[in-house]
């Protein structure tokens, strides 16, 4: 109660009487009701606190080894685990999938989670402490499943690294593994060579692998050569699917610059629409991931090669469960496509997929001229998004294309699924908002993919996204 009224009043004097005291509870209450919001506001923000700590977040089931081990760290230590901006702690409870708190007070390092995750957060923990004070020394009993050991040249150790190692913490955020540099056994370091430990899962640790090869083959040209071998065979087989594999192709000059694209994104749309990881080494694409989605890769990048040739049809599209086909009229096509392809090629990137016209030989676009067919590849939800984001831009063009005689509905499927809203004029501007601000906050809280053609507003989703956006 310091500095209300009943620290400043004087309780012997009827001054202050009830209203006094009344007012000094009213203020007390109004005080308490804040504390208590305060409070309120501050559980709320450690609850939140507590489910940025781990990945795997309170809500997913907890294994039945699940426990608790703790660390004792110096002051140093502390330091060098949490990292510029606690970073360093939530890498290595990313890539162990461990729940981690450091209590800097008591310099204590808390480590919740299954027995080999517990075991991985500790290894990690330990790996990332040993660099403050020298190499890093790896036994055998380091690999729980969970390394690749690559060998650096020495001359491309500072290039991998970059300045301040932001290249290798480039690479770690973006296949969410941990990276360093380490000595091997009790042997002496190697002088030709330094070793790269990575930590992850098997996909994170095969794209940083990839990614480093593709650095070291640009400073030293050739290296892959000698160990493309072992390279193309790891990790054989080790995933969910037991098909984990690395496919690879040479090109010659002028096609690298082709499958590359500009500013590697024809590279990059490979890989998000097939689902492989996708790199260049050099003159040689490799292709790693499970046997359909490297299938995925080599197919699409054939046809990106056959359009060189001249028009692409696929033959039996209506059986693959990979693609999606969208009819678009003649005189919507260069709206659709845009000028040198921008307009298509923002929709690739947004969504990650791989689009083109197809079109027989002889074929004078499509049926009769009348429309092209769209054939779009990539994951199902991928593939909705950018359909309807055609659809929309087809409907602006030529009104009533989609939606001449369309009706409301609302699915009960509870997996994916496409729901419909129909909209008045006022009610459609409204619902977009400036620049389509609006529509893209509806989706993006409710995590339903969200598109209005016309004036219809196409849900996409499960059924409690597509629920929560009609909401």
């Amino acid at each position: 109660l310091k500095g209300s009224n009943f620290g400043s009043s004087h309780p012997a004097c009827g001054c202050c009487g009830a209203a006094g005291r009344v007012n000094a509870m009213g203020r007390g209450d109004s005080r308490g009701r804040s504390r208590s919001r305060s409070r309120d506001r501050s559980r709320s923000r450690d609850r939140s606190r507590k489910d940025s700590r781990s990945p795997s977040g309170d809500r997913k089931k907890k294994p039945s080894d699940y426990g608790v081990d703790t660390m004792k760290i110096t002051d140093d230590d502390a330091a060098f685990i949490l990292g510029k901006g606690g970073k360093t702690k939530e890498k290595i409870s990313r890539v162990s999938e461990a729940e981690i708190e450091l209590f800097e007070r008591d310099l204590i390092l808390e480590i919740r989670g299954s027995k080999l995750q517990r075991r991985r957060a500790k290894k990690y923990a330990e790996g990332v402490m040993a660099q403050r004070t020298g190499p890093v020394h790896i036994s055998t009993e380091y690999d729980d499943g969970d390394l690749t050991m690559l060998q650096v040249p020495q001359e491309a150790v500072g290039f991998v690294t970059g300045r301040a190692g932001n290249f290798l913490r480039t690479i770690e955020e973006e296949w969410q593994t941990l990276m360093f540099f380490c000595e091997v056994g009790g042997g002496s370091r190697n002088k030709d060579y330094e070793k790269l430990a990575i930590f992850g899962s098997v996909r994170g640790r095969r794209g940083s692998e990839l990614k480093v090869l593709s650095a070291v083959e640009t400073k030293v040209p050739g290296y892959y050569d000698k160990i493309k071998d072992e390279v193309l065979s790891r990790d054989k087989g080790k995933d969910d699917t037991e098909t984990w594999g690395t496919d690879s192709m040479v090109f010659q000059d002028d096609e690298l610059s082709y499958a590359l694209g500009k500013q590697g994104g024809t590279r990059k749309k490979l890989e998000r629409s097939s689902g492989a990881i996708v790199q260049y080494v050099g003159h040689t694409a490799l292709f790693s991931g499970p046997r359909k989605q490297r299938k995925y890769a080599r197919e699409y990048m054939k046809w990106l090669f056959d359009q060189l040739e001249g028009p692409v049809y696929l033959e039996g599209w209506e059986d693959r469960d990979d693609c999606t086909v969208v009819d678009v009229p003649s005189d919507c096509i260069g709206y659709v496509t845009g000028a040198r392809r921008a307009a298509l090629g923002s929709v690739e990137e947004e969504w990650g997929v791989l689009m083109f016209f197809m079109n027989k030989k002889g074929d004078g676009g499509g049926r009769k001229g009348q429309s092209e067919q769209l054939i779009i590849f990539g994951p199902r939800r991928a593939r909705r998004g950018a359909e309807l984001k055609v659809m929309s831009s087809v409907e602006t063009k030529s009104p009533g294309t989609f939606t001449r005689g369309i009706r409301e509905k609302t699915s009960s499927e509870k997996g994916f699924d496409t729901d419909r809203m129909i909209f008045k004029d006022d009610e459609l501007s409204y619902a977009l908002g400036k620049e389509g601000t609006t529509r893209k906050k509806l989706a993006g809280s409710s995590g339903a993919i969200l598109q209005y053609v016309g004036h219809v507003a196409f849900i996409a989703g499960d059924l409690k996204q597509r629920r929560r956006s009609r909401e």
